[in-house]
Parts: C-alpha cells; structure tokens; sequence
C-alpha cells in the first residue's frame, strides 16, 4: 500500500532525473547526476524498505538510512545550482524545498516513534 511520502519520495527521485537531463553535458555534470540519481532513488527505496520493518526500532533506523539520503541529495543539489550548470533555478528551488519538507516530515515520523517506545533523544 502506497503512502503520500512513498508518493512524493517517488516524484522527488523522478524529478530529480529530469533535472539531470537539464545539465550541461561534461565529466563534472556526469559525475553529479549519477550521485544525485543513486541518493534521491535510494531514499525512496529505503522509504519502502521501512514500512516493511519488522520493529520500531528497525523501523526508526530505516528512517534515518532515508533522511541520509535526503541530505546528500540537498548538498548535491546545492552544488549544482552554486556552479550554473542548470539553467532552471525555479526547478531546483522547488525540489530543494521539497527535499527540506520530505526530511522535516521524516523527522517528525522518527519523533513520534521515539516517543511510542519512550526514548528521549
């Protein structure tokens, strides 16, 4: 069963490739999208492998794997509108606040689950 964060994961990651397509073409870009590509995928992936946890903390360690993901797509995402190999700053504006959204919602998820098992920090 899908969720709205497996939806909008899913549209970040294939957002984020559509973004790769709108780079200039060189070594630098390449190496870029193909990190970008693997960490936005990834976090969806993991998202998927979360639900599927066998306990809370599990489920709570998922979760971090995902928010990791997140943050290195942020960093690469800043990189690539730092240097002006895209030419499509409203796009990448956007998908940054979504990459900030996704991983606010993702801590608040790992919050709610801390507290169900009484752990503090």
């Amino acid at each position: 069963m899908k969720t709205e964060i497996e939806d909008r994961l899913i549209q970040f990651s294939v957002r984020s490739y559509k973004i790769t397509g709108k780079l200039q073409k060189t070594d630098y870009t390449t190496t870029l999208s193909n990190q970008l590509i693997r960490s936005t995928t990834s976090a969806a992936l993991n998202y998927g492998e979360a639900q599927g946890a066998e306990t809370t903390r599990d489920f709570i360690h998922k979760i971090g794997v995902v928010i990791k993901e997140l943050r290195e797509s942020r960093v690469n995402f800043k990189i690539i509108m730092e240097s002006g190999i895209c030419q499509d700053d409203a796009e990448l504006e956007r998908i940054l606040l979504e990459n900030d959204e996704l991983i606010a919602i993702l801590y608040s998820t790992i919050k709610t689950a801390r507290t169900k098992l009484g752990i503090n920090s």
